[in-house]
């Protein structure tokens, strides 16, 4: 895990006293999510199996302030030998001072410790924040030819829930 920097922040493991605090996390960044992308819905968190997994797993992580209070969370799973990123967010508060990315290096770095082949995700096309900041770390968008069913699968499941299907894309960093 990292150690804390001058700002303060930790990255580490979840606790599972913390979930509640990850839905506000998730629910406080969908705004920005919400403003770049011009829609006015309600937003959802994730439910809490899916982060109680996640930590099970080892796969749930989090940005803490200096206070260890939560700011920031990234939940993954394995799936096919990669690790998916099910869900990255920070508050408003502490976007755009790097804790996305750092949250992303250390699931990029649990992946590799766990040996799997890579990072995978779906994402938006074109907000700023999303798949350009993926590129940025490394990711590549997967054309349909490439892609493994289970992000298919994924990418299915968004459009059907009324995501925009022109903007919603998967990535992946492989490391073979």
């Amino acid at each position: 895990m990292s150690e804390t920097q001058a700002d303060g922040l930790t990255i580490r493991p979840a606790r599972p006293d913390e979930l509640s605090r990850l839905a506000d996390i998730e629910i406080d960044a969908f705004a920005a999510l919400a403003d770049a992308l011009g829609v006015a819905r309600d937003a959802n968190a994730l439910p809490q199996g899916v982060l109680g997994r996640s930590i099970e797993e080892g796969l749930l992580f989090v940005a803490a302030n200096e206070a260890d209070r939560p700011i920031g969370f990234l939940a993954g799973t394995e799936i096919e030998e990669t690790l998916y990123v099910i869900e990255l967010d920070v508050v408003m508060q502490w976007q755009r001072r790097g804790v996305g990315r750092r949250l992303m290096l250390e699931a990029v770095e649990a992946a590799r410790v766990r040996k799997l082949n890579g990072v995978t995700l779906t994402t938006d096309r074109y907000v700023v924040f999303n798949a350009p900041f993926y590129r940025s770390l490394g990711f590549e968008l997967l054309d349909h030819e490439h892609m493994p069913p289970y992000l298919r699968q994924k990418l299915d499941d968004e459009i059907e829930n009324g995501m925009d299907p022109d903007r919603r894309v998967a990535m992946a960093l492989w490391f073979k």
